[in-house]
């Protein structure tokens, strides 16, 4: 894959516009199918495809631990540190939970076949330790996926999603900032997991919402849009290689994978200047997904101690502004995990498969930090997804 600096030097209006037509379906550039031919859904009809108005109440998606499960997560760490390994080779096989993980593996094939997200919810996070909590976190996971990514290129595992107005740059960073976001995936990982060690005074909800439901109203109503995100024509500012879709139909799948400031920038983040800008019809398709997002989607009001899991193939993630508080426990902290499971997983188009080899690849450094880092250890990347 070429660089930013080999980049620059593209003639992108060729790039972008030659050589991308349709062959039996299939653009010749990426061997994806392309939107308009038989082999794309008209519609999708599937468990995933969910609207919010579905779920009139939490019990259909968030499972609660009961008191004897909760001693049953606690016992399964006091048997893993007997063993006296490191943290991170925390497993199904080290961790024991019989009677547990029989809802674990619901939420499991849920998450990767079915609605497409779970949240395991009983944890009290001021009973433990930061490590004891933390390895908590990774024997229930690993129940759910068994690879765990890096998210950034220094290798850290564990990304602390919290408030800092230390700087112009952190205070305007989706990790960082109090200001709601819209919607979007990770640039990695089949599976974006957060442990919430505590929530903000006030707002700061999830906000999810199903990609297939999106497509299906897309389809329905803006098909123009639905073209421009399925052509391999969108480039990244925090990616780097060839341009690729956002919408992909690969291997009788519908998935997407997108965020909107690397299309687009903002005051704090601006678009490279080498890079060309997008369309008025593509930034139609970027204003159509969000619309369509919020007609579908489902807020989660998160509690201390709650762990989501979303198959980030296919369901958009969001949060809503909040304010932190002075007292403790009111200060909004999520711990943030990438996930594969090597079973479940699926396959994955050409041009989305470098971030995940930069993500779950063999041999790779892996950084581990139980709390918050300083700006070294935590890199604050150019262009947030």
């Amino acid at each position: 894959m070429e660089s930013f600096e080999e980049m620059r030097g593209y003639d992108w209006d060729y790039v972008l516009n030659a050589g991308t037509t349709e062959v039996d379906g299939v653009d010749p550039k990426t061997m994806e199918l392309c939107y308009g031919t038989r082999s794309f859904p008209q519609s999708i009809d599937l468990p995933g495809a969910w609207h919010g108005t579905r779920f009139s109440d939490e019990s259909g998606y968030v499972y609660h631990l009961s008191i004897e499960e909760v001693k049953e997560v606690e016992n399964a760490l006091f048997h893993f540190k007997a063993l006296g390994l490191d943290g991170d080779l925390i497993c199904r096989q080290n961790f024991p939970l019989p009677t547990v993980s029989v809802n674990l593996d619901r939420i499991r094939l849920d998450v990767h076949e079915g609605k497409g997200f779970g949240l395991v919810r009983g944890l009290n996070p001021s009973d433990y330790s930061a490590e004891d909590l933390t390895m908590m976190y990774l024997g229930i996971q690993s129940y759910v996926a068994n690879l765990r990514g890096r998210q950034d290129k220094t290798g850290n595992m564990l990304v602390h999603i919290i408030a800092d107005k230390s700087s112009e740059l952190s205070s305007q960073h989706h990790r960082h900032s109090t200001s709601k976001i819209t919607f979007h995936n990770e640039e990695s990982g089949d599976i974006v997991s957060w442990l919430t060690r505590s929530t903000a005074a006030s707002g700061g909800r999830c906000i999810i919402a199903s990609g297939y439901a999106v497509y299906n109203i897309l389809n329905r109503h803006h098909p123009a849009s639905i073209r421009q995100l399925s052509q391999p024509k969108w480039v990244f500012a925090n990616q780097e290689g060839y341009p690729r879709p956002i919408f992909f139909y690969h291997r009788n799948r519908i998935m997407l994978n997108f965020g909107r400031v690397p299309l687009i920038g903002n005051a704090i983040h601006p678009r490279p200047a080498h890079l060309p800008r997008i369309s008025m019809k593509q930034l139609k398709a970027l204003e159509d997904i969000e619309s369509a997002a919020r007609k579908v989607q489902l807020e989660i009001e998160t509690k201390p101690g709650d762990i989501h899991f979303i198959n980030n193939l296919f369901i958009l993630h969001k949060r809503d502004s909040f304010k932190n508080g002075d007292g403790v426990g009111e200060k909004r902290h999520l711990v943030r995990m990438r996930l594969r499971d090597d079973e479940l997983g699926w396959n994955l188009p050409e041009s989305l498969r470098k971030e995940w080899a930069d993500a779950f690849g063999a041999g790779l450094d892996k950084l581990w930090h139980i709390d918050p880092m300083p700006e070294g250890y935590f890199p604050l990347r150019s262009y947030p997804n």
